[in-house]
């Protein structure tokens, strides 16, 4: 999630590189939030790295490892790890699956994205949402704290980022849906046709 050349290139929506979609406002407008907020976690995984730091310096150099450090890595970790999903949806600097997909031609990519967003991957988030939620007022009525001695209050707060995270994925494909949307069925002639 390092921010960079990649990202303002592919903010452009220049064509160029085949995979490179077209922006509409809208899009522009969301993507930038999308963007920045990955951006902002980002910094997560440096909190992470000094909690391990010290969590390591305390257990082997002076014998006392403490839990709440402990816990608090898994929590930075899942907080990095769902910001990190969005931006990589924004992106386009996730991992693909399809060996095939970059020998297609654009429109073929954009077709692919369309029904793979449509079927798989909105309603995966939605449905994710509709369970996480109830998961977390219920978390939240209860005050739940960890089982651990010494382990951090306020379970609710780690288990909120579930549905936040979602929704900022959520947001990113919808994000990539109007970019698909604009690819297949916008004007082509200054977004270049195929």
């Amino acid at each position: 999630m390092t921010p960079g050349k990649a990202s303002e290139e592919e903010n452009t929506g220049t064509p160029g590189r085949s995979g490179e979609l077209p922006h509409t406002r809208l899009s522009r407008r969301l993507g930038r939030f999308v963007e920045a907020s990955g951006e902002f976690l980002s910094w997560i995984w440096l909190v992470l790295l000094a909690v391990v730091v010290v969590n390591v310096l305390l257990r082997y150099a002076f014998g006392s490892g403490r839990i709440e450090l402990e816990e608090a890595q898994w929590h930075l970790y899942a907080v990095g790890f769902l910001g990190a999903l969005a931006y990589g949806v924004q992106t386009d600097s996730h991992v693909r699956v399809d060996v095939f997909h970059e020998k297609l031609s654009p429109r073929m990519q954009a077709w692919i994205d369309l029904y793979g967003i449509l079927l798989l991957a909105l309603p995966f988030c939605v449905l994710v949402l509709v369970f996480a939620v109830p998961f977390v007022g219920e978390s939240f009525a209860q005050n739940e704290v960890s089982p651990s001695p010494g382990g951090l209050p306020g379970r609710y707060l780690i288990k909120a980022a579930l549905p936040l995270g979602f929704s900022l994925l959520l947001l990113a494909f919808f994000v990539r849906l109007l970019r698909v949307g604009q690819r297949l069925f916008g004007p082509d002639a200054e977004n270049g046709s195929d």
